[in-house]
């Protein structure tokens, strides 16, 4: 099993989860989240003050699927998320030991 972590932009969130409804992907999680990359944030003007914005707005999506799952699902999630331009965001992908379904107590693929 894998677990894949996307960090997207906000308003990429609606069709990037379309995406992974449509492909068979049953939960994720969403968290609000804010960084920087290579873009190290940017500057805005507000009142006719410039200041600094250090953190960017993003959302963090976690998912985990089975290993031969998993390219299909950062696929789904890169054309989903991409819009060209800088702060796209990144996915990757850790491998998962064990998995419990809380209220049931299954483990492993029948947890997910």
């Amino acid at each position: 099993m894998k677990l894949i972590t996307a960090i997207i932009k906000p308003y990429r969130l609606d069709p990037v989860k379309t995406a992974l409804q449509e492909m068979g992907v049953h939960g994720l999680t969403v968290t609000e989240a804010s960084g920087y990359g290579r873009q190290r944030g940017h500057t805005e003007v507000y009142r006719g003050a410039e200041y600094q914005v250090d953190l960017v707005p993003k959302v963090r999506i976690e998912i985990v699927v089975e290993d031969a799952d998993s390219d299909a699902v950062i696929e789904t999630i890169v054309k989903a998320a991409q819009t060209g331009k800088i702060g796209d965001g990144k996915v990757w992908a850790l491998p998962v030991e064990a998995v419990v379904r809380v209220r049931t107590g299954e483990r492993g693929p029948d947890a997910l």
